[in-house]
């Protein structure tokens, strides 16, 4: 990714997972910036629920004292899992953080940071969100905002501009910062951008179903055969068309749009593709497109 002229990759907290794998945040990130010299490289995000607030603050401090200047800390509240034991496992038993648990564990994670780290660097906070509730806790403290379109696209545009006008300078932040992660898969043609998505789309209908930990990543070859439903059909093409997929000029102009839609300060790819080489490829043409396009 730095090799390609991208400027930041985050990391996702999952739990148990065939689908997507168990990642801690923190490990990939110092992983990562062993290899790389110049991304920034942190979490999207951490999930302070599962975590006690001081121990977050130490690794992400401890990460930005090795790295200056280059750590981000995107802190999330779901649990990282669709399996309900898994989550009351992580919980130690305990149910879903209410919102009020869920704001003060994010205030003793800022908290922690600035009272318990020692050196001038810090990392870099940041509230994912996907409902105008997280975009408001983020305008609330001042921090900048990570809006998971690629989740609940339908929340986006709304939830950004009450963030914006509710926004409250602070030391984090001095003026409202949005970054939105899309889904965004790109190839040469429409028809292979389209066949490399297909497991993306079998991976969606069984988040849908909330069975997405049980079965592995398939290939586009089993996605092709899945046995969708019309119903089913027709509400991932809805899902699909606010995203960003289909052949380079596709992809750069609905990037364009989601840009002109949302106001978004920067953008975040995800990128779920079977294939690492068609992967790194779609990655490839998006930044060459788009770059050219928006230039």
């Amino acid at each position: 990714m730095e090799g390609l002229g991208y400027r930041r990759l985050w990391y996702a907290e999952h739990h148990h997972s065939l689908s997507v794998g168990a990642f801690p945040p923190a490990m990939l990130t110092a992983h990562s910036a062993t290899f790389t010299s110049a991304i920034r490289l942190g979490s999207g995000g951490v999930l302070a629920p599962n975590h006690a607030p001081i121990s977050l603050a130490e690794q992400f401090g401890t990460l930005a004292a090795l790295h200056p200047g280059r750590i981000d800390m995107g802190i999330g509240r779901g649990p990282g899992t669709f399996d309900e034991a898994t989550a009351r496992a992580l919980r130690r038993g305990a149910g879903p953080a209410t919102d009020a648990e869920y704001r003060q564990d994010v205030a003793a994670i800022l908290s922690s940071l600035v009272d318990e780290i020692v050196g001038d660097t810090l990392p870099v906070p940041w509230l994912l969100a996907s409902s105008a509730a997280g975009a408001a806790l983020a305008a609330e403290l001042g921090l900048p905002i990570a809006f998971a379109h690629h989740i609940r696209p339908q929340n986006t545009a709304e939830a950004l501009t009450g963030y914006r006008a509710a926004f409250i300078p602070s030391r984090w932040c001095e003026r409202p910062r949005s970054l939105v992660s899309v889904l965004a898969v790109c190839a040469e043609t429409e028809e292979e951008a389209a066949w490399q998505a297909g497991p993306f789309r079998v991976f969606r209908d069984a988040v849908f179903k909330g069975t997405a930990d049980a079965h592995p990543f398939c290939t586009p070859a089993d996605a092709a055969a899945h046995p969708f439903t019309e119903e089913e059909r027709d509400i991932l093409a809805d899902f699909q068309t606010r995203q960003a997929v289909g052949a380079p000029e596709t992809v750069a102009r609905r990037l364009a749009q989601l840009v002109a839609e949302t106001g978004a300060d920067e953008l975040m790819l995800w990128t779920p593709i079977h294939d690492l080489g068609a992967r790194v490829r779609s990655y490839e043409l998006i930044k060459k497109h788009f770059t050219a396009t928006s230039a």
